[in-house]
């Protein structure tokens, strides 16, 4: 009998020691996967982008073509570059909070009948996040980091600070970033002067700097160029 019982107590001290090593363990890996989450989905901090703008951006960095970059108050960049950016990228740009949820849904009903990722919908201040922060590769946990760095940005900075920076560090062809050196550039002149047809002009190949600096023909753009400027 006092064998059984000693068996029976091992047995009770083997069950007890189980549990308490499976809880353990159940602790470590919900820690991890907290740490893992939050790593993933942690975002940089961007109040001092009130002041300041990085000297180098993550999209800068990623560049392998010698960089031209000047930057520029918004008061020194042209009227019509201003709303063309808008108009061309981002036209509800003045009422969302960072995320334009409305033209998300337009672009996935586009994307459910297409079958295929063919609209996008990051507002110039998602595109900022990603320039400034991100990488160009695409994946969903970078478009997260992005929505939710785009979040913050607008809780931090005017309108018109986001338009500032997203001007000056916008990629207008292989290496060339912001307004001033895109203005130089293509047209030999100042962010200041452009007019109608050279800002629907550097608008219209954001969605490819690098292709469109040497296909600037194609009647795609053009066409393109055409109904911003029409626009303007």
């Amino acid at each position: 009998m006092i064998f059984i019982k000693e068996l029976q107590n091992a047995g009770g001290d083997f069950l007890k020691n189980k549990r308490q090593l499976i809880a353990v363990l159940v602790i470590i890996l919900g820690l991890l996967g907290f740490y893992t989450v939050s790593r993933i989905f942690s975002t940089p901090s961007v109040s001092h982008l009130r002041w300041h703008i990085p000297k180098k951006t993550a999209f800068m960095k990623d560049c392998d073509t010698e960089i031209q970059r000047q930057y520029v108050p918004l008061s020194k960049i042209s009227l019509f570059l201003k709303q063309a950016v808008i108009l061309a990228e981002d036209d509800r740009f003045p009422q969302h909070d960072g995320i334009d949820w409305k033209a998300i849904m337009e672009a996935f009903k586009r994307n459910w009948k297409r079958k295929r990722i063919s609209h996008g919908a990051s507002t110039i201040t998602m595109q900022l996040a990603k320039n400034l922060y991100l990488s160009p590769r695409r994946s969903p946990f970078r478009k997260i980091k992005e929505m939710l760095i785009a979040l913050k940005l607008e809780r931090e900075l005017s309108k018109d600070r986001i338009l500032e920076i997203y001007l000056n560090v916008a990629e207008f062809g292989c290496g060339i970033f912001g307004a001033e050196a895109a203005a130089k550039h293509y047209f030999g002149g100042s962010a200041r002067y452009l007019d109608k047809h050279q800002a629907a002009f550097l608008a219209a190949i954001l969605p490819r700097p690098c292709f469109y600096d040497k296909h600037r023909w194609g009647a795609f753009l053009q066409e393109r160029i055409q109904g911003i400027e029409g626009r303007l």
